[in-house]
């Protein structure tokens, strides 16, 4: 793949050098009707080959997409998601459209005059009051999805989950049964107590430290994100969530799980990708990758920046009550 690439440069430099010497011995050269006919033609051309290739990668490597996503928020980014890139390919098919066809339409031909507007108030209205209106549209609609997804207010009996960056992982830290996080300060940090949990804090006993996490699905789950070292970022790539992990503040991000791990593991679009990814693995002579949710950092953060993964379980309210009954509290952690 590497190789392809340094080929394809190569190419496009000569291509380049062509064109810039061309240009430089056309200075005192004059285009005949012939030539204004082939350039218009085989520009024409090239808007037919543009297209061409604009739907063959949409049919080709649409199964690349992430699949259906997999909490209540995620589906509004969806829609303005989509609302958005269907706006974007309507005006970028009629203006690339017209590009094409007028530059063969009204291609030098002898005989022919232009015809030449000194100006136009009436167009220049239409080309600036209409994108600034299409514009502020997106961007209140985009602003009242955000502040919908970030209004955490309204909701019941949230569960509240420290995510705490680090180079080069990750650590999570639920409230415990009195639903509220102990403090924390990287002052604090010694031996196993690794996110700085302030232990003098009577909030923090009942706190519980995982190196997985887990949520339930239909339940409403806070995110608290620190960072001990570098700017970090929390990405949650199946459930449109992301969100900097900043040194020295608490960042927040909420989002409710819509679909328990196995029912994305069943869903049409994962089975494919998954198949694809296999595929590819069986190859190279590597295991069968099963599907699971990551925490990914999508900032480069350092040397081993692709590292910082942490998986994510996601499970029916019942089994998640199950599973954080067994793990231990920071006091049961800390004294051991």
């Amino acid at each position: 793949m590497t190789a392809l690439l340094y080929v394809l440069l190569a190419i496009v430099l000569a291509v380049a050098i062509w064109q810039i010497t061309s240009i430089l011995n056309l200075k005192g050269t004059i285009a005949t009707d012939k030539d204004n006919n082939t350039q218009g033609i085989l520009f024409a051309a090239f808007g037919i080959f543009f297209y061409g290739l604009m739907i063959f990668s949409f049919w080709k490597y649409s199964v690349i997409l992430l699949p259906d996503a997999a909490s209540i928020e995620g589906e509004s980014y969806d829609t303005l998601y989509l609302v958005t890139m269907l706006l974007i390919l309507f005006v970028q098919a009629i203006t690339q459209f017209l590009l094409f066809y007028f530059a063969f339409k009204y291609r030098g031909i002898k005989g022919r005059k232009a015809l030449f507007y000194a100006d136009s108030h009436k167009l220049e209205m239409i080309w600036t009051i209409v994108p600034a209106v299409v514009l502020s549209g997106i961007v209140l609609y985009g602003l009242s999805v955000w502040n919908d997804v970030m209004d955490a207010s309204d909701a019941e009996n949230p569960l509240i989950v420290e995510v705490y960056a680090k180079q080069f992982q990750w650590e999570a830290r639920y409230a415990g049964e009195d639903n509220e996080l102990g403090l924390a300060n990287v002052r604090n940090i010694k031996g196993i107590n690794t996110m700085g949990v302030d232990m003098t804090d009577k909030n923090a006993n009942d706190d519980v430290p995982t190196r997985e996490l887990h949520l339930p699905k239909g339940r409403k789950v806070i995110f608290k994100f620190r960072s001990q070292d570098v700017l970090h970022s929390a990405y949650m790539p199946h459930f449109r969530a992301q969100m900097n992990c900043v040194p020295g503040m608490v960042t927040q991000f909420a989002f409710t799980p819509s679909m328990t791990t196995e029912e994305m593991r069943a869903n049409d679009k994962t089975i494919a990708k998954v198949e694809g990814i296999n595929k590819i693995r069986a190859d190279k002579g590597e295991d069968p990758y099963e599907f699971d949710y990551l925490l990914l950092c999508n900032k480069i953060c350092g040397s081993s920046h692709y590292n910082m993964q942490m998986k994510i379980v996601v499970q029916e309210e019942a089994d998640f009550n199950a599973w954080l009954k067994d793990q231990k509290t920071m006091a049961q952690v800390v004294v051991q």
